[in-house]
């Protein structure tokens, strides 16, 4: 059983993310890219990366993807813009695709995958948590202090001169 729902996640991630891809409508794809990012959450579920899950979550969808939204959605007329597909390199970047996967397939096939016995998962919540709050503490608010200082900087740069 679990089986099958690990499939039907990746193919809805699969062809979800062909949806962003080839839809002519910009707002399909921002839909299209919304069963994506719920996609490969299920798939960090099925790893037990359960802060990776929760992180894409609250990050990609509940930030980028709702802002990418709203841009298409208060842009005046973008609703109606179909984006065109006209390129002349298809072929060569099929090829590199097809080429891609055969290479990942080709690895996957000679890799000698240990399967190990089945054991509580790791607490990766806690143990990030630890690490951010003890060991790495100062580099962590290094980090958050220079983000907002960007934030701050990048806001004073798009304000308009009176």
């Amino acid at each position: 059983m679990v089986d099958i729902v690990f499939w039907i996640i990746v193919g809805i991630t699969i062809g979800s993310a062909f949806m962003v891809v080839q839809s002519k409508s910009l707002l399909y794809s921002a839909y299209a890219l919304l069963f994506t990012f719920v996609g490969v959450t299920g798939l960090y579920v099925f790893l037990w990366a359960d802060f990776l899950a929760v992180v894409q979550i609250v990050v990609y969808v509940g930030g980028i993807l709702v802002l990418i939204i709203f841009g298409i959605m208060l842009t005046n007329k973008i609703t109606s813009v179909n984006i065109s597909h006209a390129s002349v390199q298809k072929g060569i970047g099929g090829v590199v695709v097809l080429g891609i996967i055969g290479v990942l397939g080709y690895m996957v096939f000679i890799t000698p995958w240990n399967q190990l016995a089945a054991t509580e998962p790791e607490q990766t919540s806690a143990t990030i948590g630890r690490l951010l709050m003890m060991d790495y503490l100062l580099p962590f608010e290094v980090a958050s202090l220079l983000l907002l200082g960007a934030l701050i900087a990048a806001t004073t740069l798009s304000r308009k001169e009176n």
